[in-house]
């Protein structure tokens, strides 16, 4: 994707961070417009392809700023940047904000996950991604089984993790790549954690999870989602 005439929204309170981010997004020919709190996000949000948004602001945090900006614009692209790391905080940001990285990062990352954001940008709508069986309604946060009409109800994680590899739809993703999406920590050698919830989303989402055609497992390597 060519970044001619890619208008960002950046809003962080950190002057050397901001300055450090704003000279790498610009180095990639993005237009960057920086603001150190989110008092006029919302208008100057007008005509951006993406926000990037830090948690902790003065005045309103970045969860508000986020949501207001979200409800204003559902097909914005919101990337989270914060130093807090829990599972709650992630999974809080998660509710509407497309991507969340935590400090540190290398610069290299964040270019990257914009790049994967906008590229979703181009083709995200309310019409469905058919997966299989299933019919994905990403810009509704909606997952319908095809065959008989049923809307799946996923649980917090077992959406995430499906998002998250349908979001990649093709790619292997190691099982470090998913945890580390999901749950913001560094995936520990032997962690059954993830495969469990893998086995519950099986159970809700394929025809026969014995036998998986959405979610599958490549041996010694991680999962994929294929179309």
């Amino acid at each position: 994707m060519t970044t001619n005439s890619i208008k960002l929204l950046y809003i962080e309170d950190d002057t050397e961070i901001g300055e450090l981010v704003t000279e790498q997004l610009r180095s990639k020919s993005y237009e960057v417009k920086w603001l150190k709190s989110g008092e006029e996000a919302l208008r100057e949000a007008e005509g951006c392809s993406l926000v990037v948004l830090d948690v902790m602001l003065p005045g309103l945090d970045g969860f508000t700023i986020g949501q207001r900006l979200k409800k204003a614009n559902p097909d914005l692209p919101i990337l989270m940047l914060s130093a807090r790391t829990s599972i709650d905080d992630k999974l809080q940001g998660l509710e509407f904000a497309d991507d969340y990285v935590t400090k540190p990062f290398h610069p290299d990352e964040l270019s990257a996950r914009i790049e994967v954001l906008l590229r979703r940008g181009g083709r995200r709508s309310s019409e469905p991604t058919k997966v299989k069986h299933l019919l994905v309604y990403e810009a509704e946060n909606r997952i319908v089984h095809a065959d008989t009409g049923e809307e799946l109800a996923l649980g917090g994680k077992q959406f995430h993790i499906f998002m998250f590899l349908f979001r990649h739809l093709g790619q292997i993703l190691t099982k470090e790549q998913i945890y580390e999406a999901v749950w913001g920590e560094s995936y520990l050698d032997g962690d059954k954690t993830l495969m469990v919830h893998i086995r519950h989303l099986r159970e809700k989402i394929e025809k026969d999870p014995a036998s998986p055609e959405v979610v599958e497992t490549i041996r010694g390597l991680g999962y994929r989602v294929r179309a």
